[in-house]
């Protein structure tokens, strides 16, 4: 009988204690897997890139006033349509040549009067077409510095230059440059420049603008 007694007691405290662990784990709820700071989120739809225009494009000139002359390479860049996109050289007699449309004009063309050419032309085969003229390189207009400058040689007339300037983009004087007597020759014509005076802004009516094909020299 006081076995009983003993045994009772202990075999219900068994089943509770069972009865309960049984019970939380019916209760337990699987937790959310936490959320990473930086977790892949799909990111909008970025617009398509612009172009890339080949390696050296962009030289500086104004496309409303540059006038694009023999020689000249061009990029026309016509946007999604590879067919109308390339880079040409202006030939001798000023013209271009494109698929379909054929020869067009460009020499004494600004580069944003030959894209409205281009535009016109082109919209005969594409719809609503954008047309991008960039001047590459400038190769019509150029002018030569020889001397005694840091760096003689032939320099592209991108934009109005005055023989001050070009002498500032030669690299200056080399030592025994004589800086008072230059000369500007100009076809049959010929002009002088003294550096000294003009940088101290005496006679600057001899710091003339230069043209196509002025030979700058340096004694």
């Amino acid at each position: 009988m006081r076995v009983l007694c003993f045994v009772l007691p202990l075999l219900t405290a068994i089943l509770l204690t069972g009865a309960l662990s049984a019970a939380g784990q019916a209760v337990q709820v699987k937790p959310d897997p936490p959320t990473s700071a930086t977790e892949s989120v799909a990111p909008p739809s970025a617009p398509n890139p612009a172009p890339k225009l080949p390696d050296g494009v962009g030289a500086a000139v104004d496309p409303n006033k540059y006038s694009i002359g023999a020689e000249d390479i061009l990029h026309i860049e016509t946007w999604r349509e590879p067919d109308f996109t390339r880079t040409v050289g202006v030939r001798p007699d000023g013209k271009i040549t494109m698929p379909l449309i054929g020869d067009v004009q460009a020499a004494g063309e600004t580069p944003q009067a030959l894209t409205n050419d281009l535009k016109d032309k082109v919209g005969k085969y594409v719809q609503t077409p954008v047309v991008t003229v960039t001047v590459i390189e400038v190769r019509s207009k150029k002018y030569y510095i020889d001397g005694e400058v840091g760096k003689p040689g032939m320099y592209p007339l991108i934009t109005p230059t005055k023989v001050l300037e070009a002498l500032s983009m030669a690299g200056g004087f080399r030592e025994f440059a004589n800086e008072k007597k230059i000369t500007i020759l100009r076809g049959s014509k010929t002009f002088t420049f003294n550096y000294k005076e003009a940088s101290r802004g005496k006679h600057l009516e001899k710091n003339i603008y230069l043209e196509n094909g002025d030979h700058i020299i340096v004694k």
